[in-house]
């Protein structure tokens, strides 16, 4: 069994509709695979019936935009229910706030001499239920400005560039709580993978996020070597986490990260799915 638990449509920053991406992971011969968009649930009920028609069993999640110490930090939630309020209204927030961010960005950006305005963000990214810098990446490729997303963020967008602007996120242990009481678990999405993110999410970091209910880590990623998989596996084994390997798949919008090339255990999704409340 080949299971992918963490991938992206065009409901965020994938380039795939969720339909297309069931189909993609139907051919690349995934069993089980998780649609986790960033901070909405839109794209769950295309999937889910893509998979009924192809096989394919899809996990319903959503990767969380939370901070830890002023650092920005990603949590992987399943099984939630998007009918819980509290859940929903907080993943509200966070998707209003990266609209208004837009035009931060925007504005800086254009100021550096790159006019650029939210339309021409919003134009390239119609079925976006949640809008991001990826988006301003497409918007300034559509320019010419740059030739890429890697080559966006590396000059234009990232932090300490001239077009980043921060954005609302809520704290990585009150995002676990609204995780657990919408009936979900919750795994930390590559906690390696951004050099601010590893400064904050030390194996001390990590051990308290278990005390305080965190269910698993997504160790095998693209962003982690594999001096970084070893030693998260081992603090995975100290603390009691699940393991878990995931593609972080966003069709085009980034490279190397293809439907499967890398997965999940089956007796670690199984061990994840048995903490679910739902």
């Amino acid at each position: 069994m080949r299971i992918d638990l963490h991938t992206h449509s065009s409901v965020s920053d994938g380039t795939d509709r969720p339909d297309e991406l069931i189909c993609l992971a139907k051919a690349a011969g995934l069993d089980v695979v998780a649609l986790t968009d960033h901070d909405t649930f839109d794209g769950w009920a295309a999937a889910i019936s893509a998979g009924e028609d192809s096989g394919v069993e899809v996990v319903p999640g959503v990767e969380i935009s939370t901070e830890l110490r002023g650092h920005g930090v990603h949590l992987l939630g399943y099984f939630v229910d998007p009918a819980n309020r509290a859940l929903a209204d907080e993943l509200a927030r966070v998707r209003g706030d990266r609209r208004t961010r837009l035009a931060r960005i925007a504005a800086a950006l254009t100021t550096a001499g790159l006019p650029l305005d939210v339309a021409d963000i919003l134009a390239g990214s119609p079925d976006a239920a949640t809008v991001g810098r990826p988006h301003v990446a497409d918007a300034m490729i559509a320019k010419g400005y740059v030739r890429d997303r890697e080559e966006a963020f590396a000059w234009w967008l990232s932090a300490g560039r001239p077009g980043y602007a921060s954005k609302y996120a809520p704290p990585v242990d009150e995002a676990i709580d609204l995780v657990h009481a919408a009936g979900g678990v919750c795994v930390l999405a590559h906690p390696w993978g951004r050099a601010g993110a590893r400064r904050a999410l030390g194996p001390s970091s990590i051990e308290r996020l278990g005390e305080l209910g965190l269910d698993g880590i997504e160790v095998d990623h693209q962003d982690h070597d594999p001096a970084a998989r070893r030693a998260l596996r081992r603090i995975a084994g100290e603390v009691g986490l699940v393991v878990t390997g995931s593609s972080d798949y966003h069709g085009t919008g980034k490279a190397d990260h293809e439907l499967g090339v890398n997965t999940t255990a089956p007796a670690e999704w199984e061990q994840l799915r048995s903490l679910a409340k739902g």
